[in-house]
């Protein structure tokens, strides 16, 4: 029954054009404006471009992490939940099916984004192992974001209330080491870019990448990956139980 419900939420998605077009062309803009327009004025001590990818590959895969908010929520307001709580399906199902499609549908985003980075100039040096090793943190990054957003959309009264997570998000990258290094800003956004959860998310792959050391990064982007996933996994499930027996 979940895989059906996966498929809903990926059919759901196929039907709606424009989060296609956010989902895809806005990770494409986002690599473009930046490796053409300002890669040229930031320095970081190797080819920009690729310092700036592993940035953007997370950025765009915790924006489209973050949409899973508004499908929660217009499941919500619609009464789809009740119809289907009147079926012998666990009530939790229909979270992970909408979390499953979320990791699916940024895993074939984030494979585009790499595609035409490569075409344009990204040289990785990452053996198969460290490739693997990219793919597990990008999916662990992915699933905890996805269900943070689910906690979103079930707070969320109006759709375009949960949509609010979406800005929330996208912004908090630009406050880490995804497209300048963390010691070229003033000091209070260095502490602040060196303890939030992106830059050692964003550190952990560059380095897997590129092969440049990592340092503390990896404990540390596990670490804030498996604490967001299993506090937002719980307080999701407290939430639909609690908004979905009223």
């Amino acid at each position: 029954m979940t895989l059906t419900l996966v498929w809903r939420s990926l059919r759901h998605l196929t039907r709606s054009f424009d989060n296609l077009l956010m989902t895809v062309f806005l990770p494409l803009m986002i690599l473009l404006l930046f490796v053409y327009v300002f890669g040229g004025a930031i320095n970081t001590g190797t080819a920009y471009i690729n310092y700036v990818v592993p940035g953007i590959v997370l950025l765009c895969a915790g924006y489209g992490a973050s949409q899973t908010a508004v499908s929660v929520t217009n499941d919500m307001v619609r009464g789809i939940i009740d119809r289907f709580r009147s079926l012998p399906i666990a009530g939790s199902a229909v979270l992970t099916g909408h979390v499953a499609a979320s990791v699916a549908r940024i895993l074939v985003s984030t494979a585009i984004v790499v595609g035409v980075a490569l075409g344009i100039g990204f040289r990785p040096s990452a053996t198969a192992a460290e490739w693997f090793g990219v793919l597990g943190m990008l999916v662990l990054f992915v699933l905890a974001m996805s269900w943070l957003s689910v906690v979103f959309g079930l707070i969320a009264r109006t759709v375009e209330g949960a949509g609010g997570f979406s800005f929330f998000v996208l912004f908090l990258p630009y406050v880490s080491s995804a497209f300048v290094p963390t010691h070229t800003m003033p000091a209070a956004l260095q502490f602040a870019a060196r303890n939030q959860p992106m830059t050692p998310i964003i550190e952990t792959t560059r380095g897997l990448l590129l092969g440049t050391p990592i340092g503390n990064s990896g404990w540390l982007a596990v670490a804030w990956c498996v604490g967001i996933l299993v506090v937002s996994y719980a307080l999701a499930r407290y939430l639909f139980e609690r908004r979905s027996s009223h």
